[in-house]
């Protein structure tokens, strides 16, 4: 029996392909949005734990030249000799044919073991064949291949654990092939010393000290974004589910005549029931592996974005090809069988409680349809007061998005309410016959689009919330780079040596202006990885500087040496004010005189006046300035400079180069977001046109009366058009107050725990006008089809009305 039932349910998909494609698309596209978000994330963090897992470099002290330069092999020597535990390090960027790639040469035997790759750590690992000339090194799989044909004369082992675009060797191996002979980038200062040893910089005067960078992590700080991707990822999941329910329902609904016949001849609920779930089921495991490979590549496209903005934000490196375990594959399979469970709930439990006879009657599914508004306004108002409890209760990002979320579930569940009453209000003013029936045939539609509308009107919120923290972002970091970049040209001199040569030829040029140094030290600034820079007394700072707070006399007072300036990150982190103290790298604290933008650093920054820099860090590195010149001579200036002293051509940057790199990491950044937004707006589209095409083939009884008195089926085809068309300007309207308040979320709650700096909003009518003209083709392309279908009915079908009820 069960064989049969099957046979006669699974019929229906060969007389309807339309839908059977509808189904298997929504589904696969929900599967596909989500499935690639994860993948992208689940990329990133791979990358981010081999980074962690191969070289953890950072959380130790460094030695390096105070020239800038490379470390002599010597000066190890000798650090060892007299009972230093150091570990020498050559890390290089090479250029290749296929681009740059990263050479890292360590040395595995006094390496401390955070430092070293698993592999070299097994008890079974050949370290001499690691030692050899010509032996062994590890290469990512993004740059294994170029890394063979770089260095022929060494074996390589392609290592997954490898950070991306890294290949590692020996360090002895590393300075032979990248002709470096004995030098060295740096040195790793190991945390445990033996008590005793003569001071490091009476044994290493030529060397500075970098202090480890313990309270950095890249996953911490990068997870703001990618739960940022996640909350798309799984609004465009939710948005893809609306088109599976709407295709199920309006399957059970064209098959109601099918369970009655088949409940009338004897099947029982329990089979009929099974073997519909086990037809989900089918559909779900098809349209999920569909989903899944879609999402691999909608992930493989978007990736060099994401890896290019974590890379710009956050000094993450993301390697370029996808490398996914399976569970991967199965997961974004097992999310689609259970979106597909959870779609088809509704319409399963309906089936299980309406009786035999009830399911032939037209209006049997409309009854059991919402309950009554009470409910949704008052989940509404629960929804909202768990955002409020969740942003008082819960840390940083996570209370800020379970806010946005629960607001805008509440926004979406309350959409059919306040359309229901809009539309009643606006048939209670219609006279004409035609306009009152189409206004109430509207409103009567209403339960079986509701869950169209509201995945458009999310759809809709996020383009215009996002759109409207990307603008505002945008502008006020244009105006920012024209404050913070305030000089004309910026130059890096290659070392100590080089920057000498530097300061002797500004002095000896009446055309620049002022130089003014860029020194800066790294260590740990109240508490937590900064940087400390040096700023010279100058009016570029005073007049251009991008203040947030300044207290009176600051400029003055900073430099006397008397205060410090710190960044709104570090700012809102430890919550400080204006003359409260923190603590420099040196030990040191001196009072706040000043807050300041500093958009795209995720770390505190602090500055101080250049004099107390240099006696506080005498071995600051002094390669850097800004020069300040007459803006038309900042090209010949440039020239000149790179051609006296022969610099490379990237030693020297001009404002607008510095300005055009910094707005393209911007642009790049949101690329993804805004990929996704347009994506999540197509599904919507699709669910929307999935619940008319349901509702075209459940209106006959509404539409034939009509037609009986004279109206043609060309008219009502327009009104169908018409009416989608309302519906979703509508949902437009509704849905700017909602992407309004989102965009106020992101940009005063969520970004402030994810970044720690606060962007003023903007607001942007004009793009707000384009999304409604969007919002109106959208929906006029969604009825186009069901409009189609309506114009091409055939009289007799319309006429079957009037002669039975079905």
């Amino acid at each position: 029996m069960t064989r049969a039932v099957f046979q006669a349910l699974i019929g229906h998909w060969r007389r309807h392909l339309v839908q059977l494609i509808s189904l298997l698309a929504g589904l696969a596209l929900a599967t596909a949005l989500w499935t690639g978000v994860q993948a992208i994330n689940a990329q990133a963090r791979q990358s981010y734990d081999q980074a962690a897992g191969l070289v953890q470099q950072n959380q130790f002290d460094r030695l390096l030249a105070t020239d800038g330069g490379t470390v002599d092999q010597a000066r190890y020597i000798a650090l060892r000799r007299a009972g230093w535990l150091v570990s020498p390090v050559v890390s290089e960027q090479i250029e290749t044919p296929d681009g740059p790639i990263r050479v890292l040469g360590i040395d595995p035997v006094t390496a401390p073991m955070a430092a070293q790759p698993a592999q070299i750590q097994q008890d079974d690992f050949d370290l001499s064949a690691f030692f050899a000339r010509d032996g062994v090194i590890f290469a990512a799989p993004d740059v294994a291949e170029v890394a063979a044909a770089r260095f022929p004369e060494l074996r390589v082992v392609e290592d997954a654990q490898v950070p991306p675009n890294t290949v590692l060797m020996d360090v002895g191996v590393a300075q032979g092939a990248l002709n470096l002979g004995a030098r060295l980038s740096y040195l790793i200062v190991l945390l445990d010393q033996p008590a005793g040893l003569l001071p490091l910089f009476d044994l290493a005067p030529d060397l500075r000290l970098r202090a480890g960078e313990q309270g950095t992590d890249i996953a911490r700080l990068t997870d703001s974004f990618h739960l940022n991707l996640t909350a798309f990822g799984l609004l465009s999941f939710a948005v893809g589910l609306f088109i599976v329910h709407s295709s199920i329902g309006l399957a059970f609904e064209q098959r109601r005549t099918t369970f009655r016949t088949l409940r009338a001849i004897g099947v029982p609920l329990r089979t009929l029931f099974a073997v519909l779930v086990a037809e989900v089921l089918v559909l779900a495991l098809i349209a999920g592996a569909v989903g899944v490979v879609l999402g691999y590549g909608i992930a493989a496209t978007l990736l060099p974005d994401v890896a290019a903005t974590l890379r710009g934000l956050y000094g993450a490196s993301v390697g370029g090809v996808l490398a996914l375990p399976p569970i991967w594959w199965l997961g974004g399979i097992a999310i689609a069988v259970l979106g597909t469970l959870v779609a088809a709930a509704q319409s399963l439990w309906r089936l299980a409680r309406l009786p035999i006879l009830a399911a032939a009657k037209p209006r049997a599914w409309g009854h059991a349809g919402p309950r009554a508004w009470v409910m949704p306004v008052g989940a509404a108002v629960g929804l909202a007061v768990i955002g409020a409890v969740g942003l008082r209760v819960l840390p940083g990002i996570a209370g800020g998005f379970v806010l946005l979320g629960a607001g805008m579930i509440a926004a979406a569940i309350l959409l059919p309410v306040v359309l229901a009453i809009a539309l009643y209000l606006i048939s209670g003013r219609a006279h004409a016959p035609m306009a009152h029936w189409f206004w109430a045939d509207t409103r009567q539609q209403l339960p079986g689009l509701s869950l169209a509308l509201m995945a458009l009107m999310l759809a809709l919120a996020v383009n215009v919330g996002v759109g409207t923290m990307v603008s505002s972002f945008r502008q006020t970091f244009t105006g920012w780079l024209d404050q913070r970049l305030a000089s004309e040209l910026y130059v890096t001199a290659p070392s100590a040596e080089a920057a000498e040569d530097l300061r002797a030829w500004m002095a000896a040029r009446e055309d620049i202006d002022a130089a003014l140094p860029i020194w800066s030290v790294e260590g740990m600034l109240n508490g937590a990885p900064g940087q400390v820079f040096g700023v010279a007394d100058h009016a570029t700072y005073r007049d251009n500087w991008p203040m947030l707070a300044l207290a009176p006399d600051g400029w003055d007072r900073l430099a006397a040496g008397q205060g410090v300036l710190i960044n709104e990150q570090m700012y809102r982190r430890d919550v400080l004010d204006l003359g409260d103290m923190v603590s420099l790298p040196d030990g040191t604290q001196m009072p706040v005189l000043g807050v300041y933008s500093d958009y795209g650093n995720p770390l505190g920054q602090a500055m101080i006046g250049i004099d107390a820099l240099i006696t506080r860090f005498p071995n600051v590195e002094r390669l850097r300035y800004a020069l300040r010149v007459d803006a038309d001579q900042s090209a010949a200036i440039r020239a000149a400079l790179l051609r006296d002293l022969d610099w490379p051509e990237d030693a020297v940057n001009n404002q607008a180069v510095v300005k055009r790199v910094s707005l393209q990491i911007f642009e790049r950044t949101f690329q993804v977001t805004a990929a996704l937004n347009i994506l999540t707006l197509g599904v919507a589209a699709v669910a929307m046109f999935m619940s008319l095409l349901t509702l075209s083939s459940m209106r006959l009884p509404q539409v034939a009366p009509v037609w009986a008195v004279g109206t043609t089926r060309r008219d009502l085809a327009r009104l169908e058009v018409l009416r989608s068309a309302i519906l979703a300007l509508f949902a437009m309207v509704y849905a700017l107050p909602v992407g309004l308040g989102l965009a106020w979320g992101l940009l005063a709650v969520v970004n402030v725990a994810a970044f720690g700096w606060k962007l003023p909003m903007f607001l942007f009518p004009a793009d707000w006008v384009w999304l409604a003209i969007w919002a109106v083709l959208a929906g006029v392309a969604a009825a186009a089809w069901p409009a189609w279908r309506m114009s091409r009915i055939s009289p007799s079908d319309l006429l079957k009305v009037f002669a039975n009820e079905r």
